[in-house]
């Protein structure tokens, strides 16, 4: 079995140098996490890397929905609606414990996108397209139904509504999730390994030369077949390529808010018309936040730190305003948010939002196959296809199995006995101290592997009081650190805890004993500590200010 800490990382690349890989993956967000999955269960010797965390692109910023994409109808995008719907039912069966149904509220509005009938039909088509088990389809709803499900629904214009099944994710635990279940078969993975450029033979790509960005170092990785799964990135490496021709990518911005529920109460997870474009928007409650998005808009600036306007705090401030109005949200009670960029396939004369979610796999001159495009729910397909071709230039005739394949922390006994696991789990965390929110909080995040965290926990109360850390605390750092390549202090807060976003006090209150520890345990220098917290802290106040923030990354290594 690889291994996956954040002491061996340097080690793993240098190992992944030493050897001809079958496979060298570029990109470590969900479509190429899915991609090392899918080869290496195949047979290939895959390697994976990724120039920041895992998941730090697209993948963490998200509307975390693995969803049917029912706005998809619109577009006459049936063979879309179908294929997603039907993957969101593998992943929750196959990682229940990132993957939580969500019943989804469609209020009818006068004057807006969805009527009576249309919203009827829509939502039964997509039941069917979707493949929606029986006791989790549609149900119409009067005004006063709606009311009940949501009364800060406004009451003046609504006509009624719909109630529908969507599945709500943390796309970046997810995304960790299948990552390490390649590692565990086999996959050589690293984060903090950026392409820098390609090695050719012949004219064909042979390997690519790698970066350690977080020491310097640069190394050479050799593999039969390159795949460029950089996500708003591919076009990146196609030019690097010179292989950038014909079809391009269109990077669209999606923006959410933060907001306390002592703000902004929701009860149900709401899917809403906006007053000022007739674009649909989510409003969803977590972990006593309610989060709103996302906007739809080209984006033409830096792809690593997409930022957002003024202009789409207000628009979707707007919009909570006019579905919401007894909330009346201002821009002082966002408490945290973030900004994500889709990497679409350009369609000529099509605004941000019409533009198709399908993806698309470009094969160069040189050899290197690059796929762009697709969703987050369609993660296990989109790998599929891009593993059938390289199996099939490699030779190799075994199929793909990761339809039934349980990721990482999904073996819990199916769906079906969620339920129970979460009990028993809770009981086993309280039983060494947790509190019963604490136990439930960290058994739904880390699902049969917080048998792990517990094991930890059982043997740092020392170390714990050493550092002045929580022995919980300690003991998901410990875990992330030694199995979830967690490198920097942000990985953590943010991709390993999704706290930057959801307990952002919390980040506040341990970010400067996170950050002690994890320099003892990897001997950073004074310099380098102070480069990881200085980013944390731009992370932080970008998170809450992201208006006034312009960032200054010219300091920093790792950006």
């Amino acid at each position: 079995m690889a291994t996956f800490s954040s002491k061996e990382r340097e080690m793993i690349i240098e190992d992944m140098s030493k050897q001809q890989l079958d496979l060298l993956v570029i990109g470590g967000g969900i479509t190429g996490a899915g991609i090392a999955l899918d080869a290496q269960v195949r047979g290939l010797n895959t390697g994976l890397i990724e120039m920041q965390d895992f998941a730090a692109g697209t993948s963490s910023r998200s509307t975390k929905l693995v969803h049917g994409g029912l706005r998809y109808l619109k577009q006459f995008e049936v063979k879309l609606v179908a294929e997603v719907g039907k993957e969101r039912a593998i992943v929750y069966e196959n990682a229940p414990h990132v993957t939580t149904p969500e019943w989804m509220l469609l209020p009818m509005i006068e004057g807006g996108t969805f009527g009576k009938f249309t919203t009827s039909i829509g939502l039964k088509v997509y039941d069917f397209l979707a493949g929606v088990r029986k006791h989790e389809r549609r149900k119409m709803l009067n005004k006063k139904g709606v009311l009940q499900k949501e009364p800060l629904v406004r009451e003046d214009r609504l006509k009624g509504g719909g109630i529908y099944v969507e599945y709500r994710t943390d796309d970046a635990r997810l995304t960790l999730e299948v990552l390490k279940e390649a590692v565990t078969r086999g996959t050589k993975a690293a984060n903090y390994a950026k392409a820098e450029g390609f090695i050719y033979k012949d004219g064909k790509v042979v390997g690519v030369k790698v970066k350690d960005v977080l020491s310097g170092k640069i190394s050479e990785i050799y593999a039969k077949k390159i795949v460029n799964a950089a996500g708003p990135w591919v076009d990146t490496l196609r030019v690097e390529d010179r292989s950038k021709k014909g079809k391009y990518l269109h990077l669209t911005k999606g923006v959410h808010l933060v907001i306390d529920q002592s703000r902004f109460p929701l009860k149900q997870a709401v899917y809403f018309d906006t007053e000022k474009d007739g674009r649909m928007v989510f409003a969803i409650p977590r972990d006593g936040k309610t989060y709103v998005g996302t906007t739809d808009t080209t984006y033409n600036e830096d792809i690593t730190h997409p930022r957002m306007t003024e202009e789409d705090r207000r628009y979707i401030i707007g919009a909570v305003n006019y579905m919401f109005p007894t909330v009346q949200l201002t821009s002082s009670d966002i408490e945290s948010s973030w900004a994500g960029l889709r990497p679409l396939i350009h369609e000529e004369g099509k605004s941000a939002s019409e533009i198709s979610r399908k993806d698309e796999v470009f094969i160069s001159d040189t050899g290197l196959i690059s796929i762009a495009g697709g969703k987050l729910t369609g993660y296990r397909k989109m790998a599929e296809r891009i593993v059938d071709l390289v199996a099939k230039e490699l030779g190799l005739h075994a199929p793909c199995t990761t339809a039934s394949i349980t990721l990482s922390g999904g073996d819990v006994g199916g769906s079906t006995n969620y339920d129970t696991f979460i009990k028993k789990k809770r009981t086993a965390g309280t039983a060494l101290g947790l509190s019963v929110e604490d136990a439930t909080r960290v058994t739904k995040l880390y699902g049969s592997n917080v048998d792990k965290v517990y094991d930890r926990l059982q043997s740092n109360q020392d170390e714990a009081k050493r550092n002045q850390l929580p022995p919980l605390l300690l003991a998901q750092l410990q875990y992330g650190m030694e199995e979830e390549m967690v490198s920097t202090p942000i990985d953590f807060f943010n991709r390993r805890t999704s706290a930057l976003f959801f307990d952002i006090d919390w980040v506040e209150k341990w970010k400067d004993q996170v950050t002690d520890y994890m320099a003892k345990m990897l001997n950073w220098s004074k310099e380098e500590k102070k480069q990881h917290m200085d980013y944390l802290l731009s992370e932080l106040y970008y998170a809450k200010n992201p208006i006034d923030f312009v960032p200054n990354h010219n300091k920093r290594k790792l950006s």
